[in-house]
């Protein structure tokens, strides 16, 4: 059953493809901790982490301006591979900004993780939800996946106010699907459109200064209303295989599946997972992991005008 959000409470549900004792183990070792806790852009350092009932993690979170971010984390209940509840947001100057309760449960071999941020009112929880939005903060949860991915994965999680048939429709009829995936600032058009398993079809990107950017895309699996799989290759004009017109050691072929998960009746999550494909060479898988912070840019620009062009329908 979908939990239902309270008005003060903001609700994040993920699964990871990894057992229990490992995710407990990325949140709790303070040198796990590090490689993933913050959004994009940032580090961490841990000053101290006693994860126990009563106990305190000091760390410092450091922006990618240049700015550092002091925390103090009260852990006010912990029970070992299964629940923690803890004080968010303070430090020695600022009292806490809300609640969180997260808690952890295996199923064959994934690791399901629920989490409560609960704030004074619902007005504090909606500003809460528009700055984690501007920020990427939900990001912090999708560099979990990629951390305990056994592969080089991209990961980004959008929550949609659309039912999953609606939002599976946006995915698969081309006259949507053109609409808002290409980044802000390009319009994309199908040349040849036939999404369906086994299918391929051919598009192309324009942006300003008559920059062009054409594509092929095989659709490997379309399960109705939950999951799309394709893979995809830049092209020349007459859809030859091409190299990334902006990035020469970009791999050459990409694999996207898109999950379609319900959290409650007119209300749909949206994650992306992207790897590479085939054959690549160290410089290529290179490109590829120092590209992250751009894909989440990029990523977003589409969701902003997905969300953008749902309200107008």
């Amino acid at each position: 059953m979908v939990k239902k959000e309270k008005d003060n409470e903001i609700y994040i549900t993920r699964i990871y493809d990894a057992p229990l004792k490992m995710v407990w183990e990325a949140w709790t070792d303070p040198k796990q901790v590090a490689q993933w806790w913050g959004p994009r852009g940032f580090t961490l350092t841990s000053h101290k982490k006693d994860v126990r009932t009563g106990g305190v993690w000091n760390y410092t979170m450091h922006g990618p301006d240049g700015v550092d971010y002091p925390n103090k984390t009260k852990f006010l209940e912990v029970e070992k591979y299964s629940r923690m509840v803890y004080d968010h947001g303070g430090n020695d100057e600022q009292a806490p900004l809300f609640r969180v309760t997260v808690s952890f449960s295996e199923s064959k071999g994934k690791t399901k993780m629920e989490m409560t941020m609960a704030l004074a009112t619902a007005e504090a929880a909606r500003e809460t939800k528009k700055f984690v939005k501007k920020v990427g903060g939900e990001s912090t949860w999708d560099r979990l996946a990629e951390f305990l991915s056994p592969k080089n994965i991209f990961v980004i999680n959008r929550t949609f106010e659309v039912p999953r048939d609606v939002m599976f429709e946006m995915w698969t009829n081309p006259k949507h699907f053109s609409k808002w995936l290409a980044p802000t600032g390009f319009d994309m058009k199908f040349i040849r459109a036939e999404i369906k398993a086994g299918g391929t079809s051919f598009y192309c990107m324009s942006g300003a200064g008559n920059t062009k950017m054409f594509g092929r895309v095989s659709y490997k699996e379309i399960t109705k209303p939950n999951k799309i799989v394709y893979s995809q290759v830049f092209c020349d004009e007459n859809e030859k295989i091409a190299r990334h017109p902006m990035s020469p050691t970009w791999p050459e072929t990409m694999l996207t599946t898109v999950d379609l998960t319900e959290e409650g009746p007119d209300k749909t999550r949206v994650t992306i997972t992207w790897e590479v494909l085939g054959s690549a060479t160290e410089a290529e898988r290179e490109t590829f992991t120092k590209a992250k912070p751009g894909m989440t840019l990029g990523w977003t620009g589409s969701f902003d005008k997905l969300e953008t062009y749902l309200k107008e329908q």
